[in-house]
């Protein structure tokens, strides 16, 4: 049942992020789509670590929420393939705002996530 879990919270965080990078994505400009998928599914850990370690989150839920949904919502392989085009077209300004935003509204979206429930 783990794989259960784990599969069935990927699908449907796999399936959210897709959506959101073809409704933001569309220009094919800038990354947003990613860039709002990754730091959607920092906050949402961020909670869930701040809730599991308040009150009790089964072990079905926590693979199905945090390895699953959130594991499937973030790419960071997508993430890693966009600042390489970004720096293939020598575009580093970009390149350098969307790695440094990446990595800013990450860390800054887990604590907050995590602040929420305290």
């Amino acid at each position: 049942m783990t794989y259960f879990w784990v599969f069935v919270g990927g699908g449907i965080g796999s399936l959210c992020r897709f959506g959101l990078g073809q409704w933001l994505n569309r220009s094919g400009e800038y990354p947003w789509g990613t860039l709002l998928a990754n730091g959607l599914a920092c906050i949402i850990l961020g909670v869930l670590v701040g809730w599991a370690s308040k009150q009790s989150l089964s072990v079905e839920m926590r693979l199905l929420l945090m390895t699953g949904f959130c594991g499937g919502f973030s790419t960071f392989s997508t993430f890693s393939n966009e600042l390489v085009q970004m720096l293939r077209q020598a575009d580093y300004l970009s390149a350098f705002t969307y790695l440094m935003m990446s990595l800013a509204f990450g860390l800054i979206a887990i604590w907050l996530g995590m602040r929420v429930i305290d």
